[in-house]
C-alpha cells in the first residue's frame, strides 16, 4: 500500500493510483543510496576531535579509547592522536583508580588519596598541554608514555590470530582440526 500525502481520505484507505505518490518521485526517498559505511570527516572536524579526545584525558582513559574505535577508518589525525592519548591516559587512570579505592585503608589512606590527587593533576595538565599542540593541527606525543594500551590490544590480537590459525577449540582448551569440529557436530 503506498502512502499518501493526500489529507481528503482517511488512514486505511488505499491509493486509487498505486504508483505515483502523490507528485513526489519514489527514487527520491532519504536513505536511499545511503552507504552503510561512514564518510571520511573533513580536516577541521578532524582536527577538532582529536582535540576533544586529548581534552577528555581529564576524564580518564575511557573517552580516548571509544574515539580511537569509533575514528578507525574514517578520521586518520583522530585515529593517531586518540590512540596517543589512549596510551598515555591508560596508566594514570589506573593509578588514579587504585589510589580511590586504597584510601579508605584506615591511617594510611591519606597518602594514597594524596598520591590519587597527584596522578589526576599530572594527567589534566598532560592532556591539556596536549589538546592545545593538536587543536594547531600539530601532532602530540606524551614524554612520560609507556603505550600500555598499544601492548593489550596487541597481545589481544596475537591471541584472536592464534585462534584462527589454529582451527576450534573445545571448552576443555583442546585444538581440533576442522574435520574432528564438523564430524562432532554431526554425530551430535
Amino acid at each position: 500500500m503506498a502512502v499518501s500525502t493526500n489529507s481528503s481520505r482517511g488512514p486505511r484507505e488505499e491509493d486509487p493510483n498505486p504508483g505515483s505518490t502523490s507528485g513526489q518521485d519514489q527514487s527520491s526517498t532519504p536513505f536511499e543510496g545511503v552507504s552503510a559505511r561512514p564518510r571520511p570527516m573533513s580536516v577541521s572536524d578532524d582536527q577538532q576531535m582529536a582535540t576533544l579526545a586529548h581534552m577528555l584525558g581529564i576524564a580518564g582513559c575511557l573517552p580516548a579509547i571509544v574515539m580511537h574505535r569509533w575514528s578507525r577508518g574514517r578520521a586518520r589525525f583522530t585515529e593517531q592522536e586518540s590512540l596517543e592519548a589512549a596510551n598515555f591516559t591508560l596508566t594514570p587512570s589506573l593509578v588514579v583508580l587504585a589510589g580511590v579505592l586504597l584510601a579508605f585503608i584506615p591511617y594510611v589512606g591519606w597518602i594514597f588519596a594524596l598520591v590519587a590527587a597527584a596522578a589526576w593533576l599530572f594527567l589534566a595538565v598532560c592532556s591539556l598541554q596536549a589538546a592545545i599542540v593538536v587543536n594547531k593541527g600539530r601532532p602530540f606525543v606524551y614524554r612520560f608514555n609507556w603505550y600500555l594500551y598499544d601492548v593489550v590490544t596487541r597481545r589481544r590480537a596475537e591471541r584472536k590470530a592464534a585462534r584462527m590459525a589454529s582451527g576450534p577449540m573445545t571448552s576443555t582448551g583442546e585444538i581440533v582440526s576442522v574435520r574432528q569440529a564438523q564430524g562432532r557436530s554431526q554425530e551430535s
